[in-house]
């Protein structure tokens, strides 16, 4: 199965957000990813419902929606109504992960589940044949922009062994600091689906970044 390219819209240029949109639209991205932070489980503040339900009314291709909040579970109907087709938590916000992702998926949604830096992904082994995908966090969470760390490729690695372990068929998601050369490291020791932001954003050409990615 070829990669999933995921541009993170948190990168995007927000007053042009309907332009940007419509390019994603347009190239040969898989899914819109979409940050949101509370500023309480990272040190930052990012999009509320009114900004995805809008992104969701221009949007061709499906939402993957990555919640850096605490306490996921009480807005878990309200990020479908406002148009979240995968749904992915962060293992460190979630007391009671099994019933999260059964919330999840009652709700129509694909269920996620991410992991910090300094996380282990063993922690997901009992889990994983319940989880559609498993984000692999290559940077602290919170802002754009910051550098890869390498120990992501180990963590991707171990990762793809415990998923043919559990028989699971998640798919294996990487966000952070990803570009043409990390991303080709990632696809190589078995990530499906890369998340690229100030890389396509900030590049002159994002629609031709996108499809660069697509062809690794």
């Amino acid at each position: 199965m070829p990669q999933i390219i995921s541009p993170s819209v948190l990168s995007c240029d927000f007053a042009n957000i309907q332009r940007d949109v419509e390019m994603i639209n347009n190239s040969t991205a898989d899914w819109f990813h979409v940050d949101v932070m509370d500023g309480v489980f990272v040190p930052n503040i990012s999009f509320g419902f009114p900004v995805i339900s809008a992104i969701k009314k221009h949007a061709t291709k499906p939402l993957d929606v990555h919640l850096m909040i605490a306490n996921p579970d009480q807005y878990i109907e309200e990020f479908k109504k406002a148009g979240a087709d995968w749904l992915t938590v962060h293992y460190e916000a979630c007391t009671h992960l099994h019933r999260t992702i059964q919330v999840i998926k009652a709700h129509g949604m694909k269920a996620g589940v991410a992991l910090n830096p300094h996380t282990p992904v063993e922690v997901l082994e009992d889990i994983l044949p319940e989880l559609d995908l498993v984000l692999i966090m290559s940077v602290n969470p919170g802002f754009g922009g910051q550098k890869f760390i390498s120990h992501a490729l180990k963590r991707v690695t171990r990762l793809k062994e415990l998923i043919n372990k559990t028989e699971s068929s998640a798919l294996i998601e990487v966000d952070g600091g990803v570009n043409l050369e990390t991303g080709k490291q990632l696809l190589e020791v078995g990530a499906d689906a890369l998340v690229a932001g100030s890389f396509v954003f900030n590049s002159p050409d994002p629609a031709k970044t996108i499809q660069d990615l697509k062809a690794l």
